[in-house]
């Protein structure tokens, strides 16, 4: 009997699949992250093994996994997996990529407005002293109605963010590696333009690429001189994509008018001095916590799995 260990608590709609599979599923219901040494142990003598996306994959532990012939990553990314090491030993890998879409590009908008309405410093005053009473000058915050968003990267999460976005009435601008056809453009209602371009007209830069080498600190000290003194930085892709060092700098200085961030550069640890800044909003790594996308990415997890056992092709391979 195969044995497929599962390094984490998943949504029943991954596991119920797999109970009619002639295979052992042994699932670690902690929800404390596994550490490498449980890793390595529960992955000995798995033929199938799953992780989230926070769970490195080492070519160490890889190494020790004998029986191993499918890693499922749970998450759109794989850079905490050591691709070359399973790929040497013909390993299959499968991510879950596009289901998070609509999540992720819910809480870009979400973030947008929390930032320009201050809701968080809202909630914060209401929760101590409270308000005297309604001012014209009150607490005053921005529309989003009109103000330039700055996609960096068009993908499914993207073009979800910018459809939003054009529904509330804001101007998209994006930047990838290739423009899209003109025909493209205007469907989505959106301008191409280069990045150093896209960073000094736009008044939110939003970013949804993936972490690669090509990635790594985009946005960086020289990077963030770009934009404008009053606009706001929104990263909902990978930490490391954005400097945060350079970051903080740029905020002390007043380079930049703020920054909502969703995943961090040295995760789940916050570069210290960001959490003392008020036009700052912080969450814990959120993008796709939501129930309908965690579940749609355990089926195509489950999916996958009984695929392989019944010696299927399988999708979205790595």
């Amino acid at each position: 009997m195969s044995d497929i260990f599962i390094a984490a608590p998943v949504p029943q709609r991954l596991l119920a699949p797999l109970a009619q599979l002639d295979a052992h599923v042994t699932v670690r219901e902690s929800d404390t992250p596994i550490t490498p040494a449980e890793l390595k142990a529960g992955a000995a003598n798995a033929e199938v093994l799953v992780v989230p996306l926070s769970t490195p994959v080492t070519a160490d532990i890889i190494a020790a996994a004998p029986k191993l012939k499918l890693i499922a990553n749970y998450g759109a990314g794989v850079d905490n997996l050591a691709l070359d090491a399973a790929h040497q030993r013909g390993i299959q890998v499968v991510n879950t990529p596009g289901v998070s879409a609509n999540a992720v590009a819910e809480l870009t908008i979400a973030l947008i407005l929390a930032w320009s309405r201050r809701i968080p410093e809202g909630d914060q005053l209401m929760r101590g002293a409270g308000f005297q009473a309604w001012e014209p000058l009150f607490f005053l915050g921005h529309e989003i109605a009109g103000k330039t968003l700055g996609i960096v990267g068009l993908g499914a999460i993207g073009r979800s963010v910018a459809a939003k976005a054009n529904a509330l009435g804001m101007h998209v601008r994006y930047w990838q590696r290739h423009a899209l056809s003109a025909a493209d453009e205007a469907s989505l209602n959106v301008q191409y333009a280069a990045l150093d371009d896209l960073l000094a007209v736009s008044d939110f830069v939003s970013l949804h690429v993936p972490l690669v080498p090509g990635t790594h600190h985009l946005i960086n000290a020289a990077k963030l001189i770009e934009m404008k003194p009053t606009s706001v930085l929104i990263n909902v892709a990978r930490g490391p994509v954005v400097d945060e060092s350079a970051l903080l700098t740029a905020l002390q200085q007043k380079q930049l008018g703020g920054a909502a961030l969703d995943v961090y550069e040295h995760e789940p640890q916050v570069t210290a001095g960001l959490k003392a800044l008020p036009n700052v909003i912080l969450t814990p790594h959120i993008g796709n916590a939501t129930v309908e996308a965690r579940d749609a990415m355990a089926g195509l997890i489950a999916d996958n799995i009984v695929a392989y056992f019944n010696h299927q092709p399988l999708r979205y391979t790595v």
